[in-house]
């Protein structure tokens, strides 16, 4: 006698159900279907209902408020990894537009890690950059007017080639505001630089030389397409850096953090004490032409700082330490440094050299090589200089 399985598909085609009871089947079906349906409804009201309650509404906004204003640390800290947890948790779009004009409208931003990320060359960077300076409205503005409105925005980058994109974005931005005040943005770019210079050259106490208006006239003839600009204007713009500095943004609450952002070289060195004469291991920061030594890596401020402002540094003979180097100040006079002391009191430094001592050959050369090049570098003059250049074989030509 044959024997009807449940599990005949394991053996063949299963026999067709009577008609009855597939009708039946269908109508249970049916009704599971409904009720389902009627569930989510319920569901979805009771969830409508509870994003409706204003409790839970503060809540969330609280919330979102939370992770905003911890994007925004982020972004002092470390410009890249901010604007990808804003990007990523919705508050920011990774489009030009969006992201300038955070950086351009948003308050309790650092201003030196919005110059940071303005500075980079990926070509999102410069596209923001482009938009960012074109958020600046310099019509009818005086150039150094609108230099001091720039300039607030953010803090400028120490590598000449960040200032370099960032001075021709502005020069380019005020000759679109401002036609007709010059005959090329390679003026405005030129001009630009004389003025920061001139600020610099006028109101830091270390400048013993200060220009006269006729000499800051003198160093820019000629720079307008092989022409003189008027008088009248250099006048002008003299007198009002005179009478008022630039006013550069401080970093907002991150201490000297962002200071040590892609420095020009870090590392351990050995270092000879000033008064007591031992030699002991420190972390070492080489940025913005000042020399900055830590205990530890992880450090959050320096126990002492070195100006490197008319130093020189040398390789140095000791039979006790193969791999030294000292800087000194060629009129032997006392370096002007600062250190703490242990109850964190801020005292000057009483070395009439700092003498170092590297690891190997190679690290006492790179060291020295860095030193080098980080006393004599300032890139306004060097930029300046390339572009008067340019203007001049172009009027040549």
């Amino acid at each position: 006698m044959a024997i009807s399985r449940k599990d005949s598909f394991l053996w063949g085609k299963a026999p067709p159900r009577p008609l009855a009871e597939r009708r039946q089947s269908d109508r249970s079906y049916k009704f599971e279907l409904v009720d389902d349906i009627q569930k989510l409804k319920l569901e979805m009201h009771n969830g409508m209902t509870d994003l409706s309650n204003p409790d839970l509404k503060r809540h969330s906004k609280s919330v979102r408020n939370r992770k905003f204003v911890r994007g925004k640390k982020k972004f002092n800290m470390d410009p890249k990894v901010g604007v990808r947890y804003l990007i990523e948790h919705g508050f920011l779009e990774w489009r030009a537009e969006s992201v300038a004009e955070f950086l351009y409208k948003e308050e309790g931003l650092n201003k030196t890690a919005i110059g940071i990320f303005l500075g980079e060359r990926e070509d999102m960077h410069l596209q923001t950059l482009k938009v960012f300076v074109g958020l600046h409205e310099f019509s009818d503005l005086n150039l150094v007017q609108a230099l001091r409105q720039f300039l607030w925005s953010f803090r400028l980058p120490g590598e000449a080639q960040k200032i370099d994109r960032m001075m021709e974005a502005f020069a380019t931005r005020y000759c679109d505001c401002n036609p007709g005040v010059f005959q090329s943005t390679d003026t405005c770019y030129i001009l630009s630089f004389a003025i920061i210079m001139l600020n610099t050259s006028l109101h830091n106490p270390n400048v013993k030389d200060k220009p006269s208006l006729q000499r800051f006239i003198s160093m820019n003839r000629g720079i307008n397409n092989g022409e003189d600009l008027p008088s009248e204007m250099l006048t002008k713009l003299y007198a009002s850096i005179r009478s008022e500095p630039f006013k550069i943004p401080e970093d907002d609450g991150n201490d000297l953090t962002l200071t040590f952002f892609n420095p020009d070289r870090e590392g351990w060195l050995l270092k000879m004490g000033g008064r007591v004469k031992t030699w002991k291991r420190r972390w070492f920061i080489l940025t913005d032409s000042c020399l900055y030594y830590f205990q530890y890596t992880t450090d959050k401020d320096p126990i002492g700082i070195i100006p490197l402002e008319n130093l020189c540094v040398r390789k140095l003979q000791d039979p006790s330490k193969p791999y030294c180097l000292e800087l000194y100040n060629p009129k032997g006079q006392k370096i002007k440094a600062c250190k703490t002391e242990n109850k964190g009191r801020v005292v000057q430094g009483k070395h009439q050299s700092y003498k170092l001592n590297a690891a190997s050959v190679e690290e006492r050369d790179d060291w020295i090589d860095a030193i080098r090049a980080s006393i004599t570098k300032d890139p306004f003059y060097d930029l300046v200089w390339m572009r008067k250049r340019k203007v001049i074989s172009n009027t040549s030509s």
